[in-house]
Parts: C-alpha cells; structure tokens; sequence
C-alpha cells in the first residue's frame, strides 16, 4: 500500500500530475484545485489512496488527510468509483459536501457530472452521520469564521443531545448572525439560544 508520496512535481497534465520521488516518477490523479497552484519542480507532499485493479494500479492524491477520509467515504457509496469520487471532490468542498448531506439535499450530488439521481441520494443516505469531523460551510469573508472550528460546537450540541442536522444549522445561523466578531464561545451560546435551551445549560438560573 503506498499511502503517501512526497517529491518534486515533474509533469503537471490534465486532471493528473507525475511526482518525482527519488527518481521514480509516480503519476497521481489530483483535483483541479491542487494542479492549479503547482509548478513543475515544486516540492509536495500528497495523501494518496492506490486502486488496485486487474488491469491498473492506478494512484490517487490529496493534500490533506481530510480530502482523503472524504475520498474513501465517498467510495464507500454503491454506484461512487475512484474517479466518481475525485469528481464531486473536483467540485464541492467538505463543508459544501457535509452541508447537502445534512440537508439531504441530493440535487447538489447530481450537479457534478457522472453522478445520477440514485447514485447522489444513495450518497445523501450513506454517509449520513458519518461527516461529523469536516467543517460546514459558512462564508468566510462574511463571518470571519476561518479562526473557527464550527465542528467542535457541532459535536458539543450532539453532546447535549441535538442532532447533528439541527445542531448544524443551528451553528451555521448563529456564526452568520455574529459576523466578523464570532467565536466559539459566542458561536455556542448564540446556538443554544436558537435551539430554545433553558439557562442552566450555561450555569445559569431557569
């Protein structure tokens, strides 16, 4: 199992690059997004998943272990190959990914294309509750909210008994709402407030 490659980039082609590591180059099937910054003779470090098949050993990369979780629970889905995969990765990000399934909003899956009506609910379906570690999407250059990880109050919401669409939507709402101000503290109790929690959940008096 090959699991991660790091090397200089060699050859940057369509959907695809060559990796050279230690004069072995390795070509690595990659997102749009990760071509799209790299130079040949860059240095780079890729996550990588290896399909064995009976006709390719075939060399999939992400910059991130997050995109490779993703890449694997979306092949986990009946009907999502390797590049199926790679191509809602292609198009949606985790947060993007993570919203429409709590949404179970399966008409974002069927925008990418290969992805039919079936094969995109079956996606809604199975990686429903599975998502629970990726970020939600929520527009940065409104909220401010890169400095925040929105996963966290999600998690401590279930903890307290919400589910993990409610609790989403709730923390979503509430770090729109707080604006370039927002943090966890105030992301959490903004969220409780929506939720209609009584004070004693924050140590105070009902």
């Amino acid at each position: 199992m090959i699991s991660s490659l790091s090397g200089l980039v060699q050859r940057i082609g369509a959907g695809y690059l060559v990796l050279d590591v230690n004069g072995v180059g390795y070509q690595v099937f990659v997102t749009p997004a990760t071509a799209g910054h790299l130079h040949t003779g860059d240095s780079l470090v890729l996550q990588t998943a290896l399909i064995v098949r009976e006709d390719a050993f075939t060399l999939f990369g992400f910059e991130s272990l997050e995109e490779l979780e993703l890449f694997d629970l979306l092949r986990s889905v009946t009907g999502v190959g390797p590049k199926s995969a790679l191509a809602i990765l292609s198009q949606l990000s985790a947060g993007a990914i993570r919203d429409a399934v709590l949404a179970e909003n399966d008409a974002t899956f069927r925008a990418v294309s290969g992805i039919g009506p079936k094969t995109a609910k079956l996606i809604t379906v199975t990686l429903a509750g599975k998502l629970a570690g990726l970020p939600i999407s929520v527009a940065a250059a409104k909220t401010g909210a890169k400095s925040v990880d929105l996963s966290t109050v999600v998690q401590a919401l279930q903890g307290l008994g919400w589910n993990e669409r409610a609790a989403a939507e709730a923390v979503r709402e509430a770090a729109e709402a707080l604006g370039a101000g927002v943090t966890t503290d105030a992301v959490l109790r903004t969220s409780l407030a929506r939720l209609g929690t009584s004070k004693s959940v924050l140590g105070g008096d009902q």
